[in-house]
């Protein structure tokens, strides 16, 4: 899945590792990610940690997409940290998963970020592109 990730591919976000129900993602704040105040805009930092999610509940195999997610910002992180994002899966039920990301900058926390995932049945992104093409 992490493969066909434009989006955090495009800014650079590296898959370290991955696991059943876990996922380690690293990604350096470049100047572009910095908002106004001079500090990592929150956008990037959920995305990074969004991501460490996604690659995590799909792990299991069929298409499984976000329900909803939560994010508390700790610190701010700047231009030039390397964040690392670590997710790991606190329960699955039925099509359902819960699922908690920390992202740091070395030890330091700089979010913590829940997500909730949603099984949608089909077994890959193709299947799931095509089905939706087929509408």
């Amino acid at each position: 899945m992490f493969a066909a990730d434009k989006a955090s591919r495009g800014l650079g976000v590296e898959l370290l590792e991955q696991g059943e129900g876990t996922a380690v993602l690293r990604m350096t704040v470049t100047p572009g990610m910095v908002n106004g105040h001079g500090i990592a805009h929150g956008g990037y930092v959920f995305l990074l940690a969004d991501s460490a999610f996604a690659c995590a509940c799909n792990s299991h195999g069929p298409v499984t997409v976000a329900a909803g997610a939560d994010v508390t910002f700790v610190a701010p992180a700047y231009e030039g940290d390397v964040l690392v994002a670590r997710a790991g899966e606190r329960t699955r039920f039925g099509r359902s998963g819960l699922y908690d990301v920390s992202v740091l900058r070395g030890d330091e926390v700089i979010a913590e970020f829940r997500g909730r995932s949603r099984t949608i049945g089909s077994t890959s992104a193709s299947a799931s592109t095509t089905s939706k093409e087929s509408r």
